[in-house]
């Protein structure tokens, strides 16, 4: 039934200011994206069916009050899809044993059914309740760094839908370490979340929960845990212990380097199609302005091919003549990894012809997780 020809549902006993304390910490400094009335605030609390959808409006960003937390989880255990913060990029997630909040991601994000999911577990405890295979070696790197931004591809238990894993045997897992999250997973009971990144596919992956906002308008149903900047801002390292060595699927902040310390030889191949690890797609994290990644040499030549205006991510804009716009990135590699998506938002919204990026001065340690994300940006 169309919901445009019910009734509009009662208002509750409750004065409506009473139900936004609870929802929002700090009201006033919510962001823009937030905003809504206070009677399209309590509809979103309501059944989906009961709601009276005669007016659009954006999905509401929620401070993580402990009243949020225990929506979100009754959202999910519904079979709904609700957007949470972790510590690499904000995700979009659902019950990993439930297909049809499963579904509900994958139609959400425009998501190809192939491209697998992460399942967030609190600890390895709960690792163990979705994979099969369990060794020393994942005593030995979750002892180390979970909760943390390191995802283990292992076979799958067969209790876990093929769906949420791409078609696959294996599943990926990982164990976040945002509070928001870990609270969100702690109110489930350990229930593990299935989830992507919080943007549509494709798509430059989201740290704030504005940016979630603005990829799903469209959806006004959904919930946004606000946990405000994502602390890495890339996303997971993804490390594969189904082959005959580990392999690395996805490099992220939890280094190549740092791995081989830890396991001795860690094959890196260079991969330029979807496998068991999401990210792998050869175009991926790239914005809707065609890009391109550049040496600084190159730049000044570029920009005089290009009559209309360019946005630049550079180390140094002093070199971008007008009517080009500069945008400054930092030289440290865990800074420029933090700020990349931003920025690269940021420059979408400026409406220029292209954008280029000055090429990082290195491939190696953290630069090699910042260097893979933008070549899938600029393919």
């Amino acid at each position: 039934m169309d919901c445009r020809q019910r009734r509009s549902p009662k208002r509750p006993h409750l004065p409506i200011t009473t139900w936004r304390s609870q929802i929002y910490t700090r009201s006033w400094e919510r962001p823009l994206s937030a905003i809504a009335s206070n009677y399209h605030l309590w509809m979103l609390f309501l059944p989906i069916d009961q709601r009276d959808c005669s007016e659009n409006f954006m999905p509401i960003i929620l401070e993580p009050t402990d009243l949020s937390i225990q929506r979100a989880a009754e959202a999910m255990r519904a079979g709904r899809a609700v957007a949470f913060p972790t510590e690499t990029v904000y995700g979009l997630g659902a019950l990993t044993l439930d297909p049809r909040g499963i579904a509900e991601v994958y139609r959400m994000k425009w998501r190809p059914t192939n491209n697998p999911l992460i399942a967030h577990v609190l600890d390895a405890r709960g690792a163990k309740q979705v994979v099969e295979g369990w060794d020393p070696r994942c005593d030995e790197l979750t002892s180390r760094l979970w909760p943390g931004p390191l995802t283990l591809v292992l076979p799958r238990r067969s209790s876990v839908p093929v769906e949420a894993c791409g078609g696959r045997s294996t599943v990926a897992v990982r164990s976040p370490s945002h509070p928001v999250a870990r609270r969100l997973l702690q109110e489930l009971g350990g229930e593990s979340i299935s989830a992507p990144s919080a943007n549509r596919s494709g798509h430059v992956s989201p740290t704030l929960a504005s940016h979630v906002a603005e990829d799903f308008a469209t959806e006004p149903d959904l919930m946004i845990l606000n946990g405000g900047r994502s602390e890495f801002g890339l996303e997971s390292t993804v490390l594969d212990l189904t082959t005959p060595r580990p392999t690395l699927l996805r490099p992220g902040t939890v280094t190549l380097e740092s791995l081989r310390q830890i396991l001795g030889d860690v094959d890196a191949p260079e991969l330029t199609e979807q496998g068991a690890s999401p990210g792998t797609a050869p175009r991926h994290y790239a914005p809707r302005t065609p890009a391109a990644l550049v040496q600084i040499n190159g730049i000044r030549a570029a920009l005089a091919l290009e009559p209309r205006p360019c946005a630049v991510l550079c180390f140094d804009p002093s070199h971008v003549p007008s009517p080009h716009t500069g945008i400054t990135m930092p030289r440290d590699a865990r800074l420029y990894g933090s700020t990349l998506y931003d920025a690269l938002r940021s420059a979408d919204t400026l409406g220029c012809a292209r954008i280029l990026i000055e090429m990082p001065p290195s491939s190696d340690g953290l630069w090699r997780a910042v260097v893979d994300r933008l070549r899938r940006a600029t393919t």
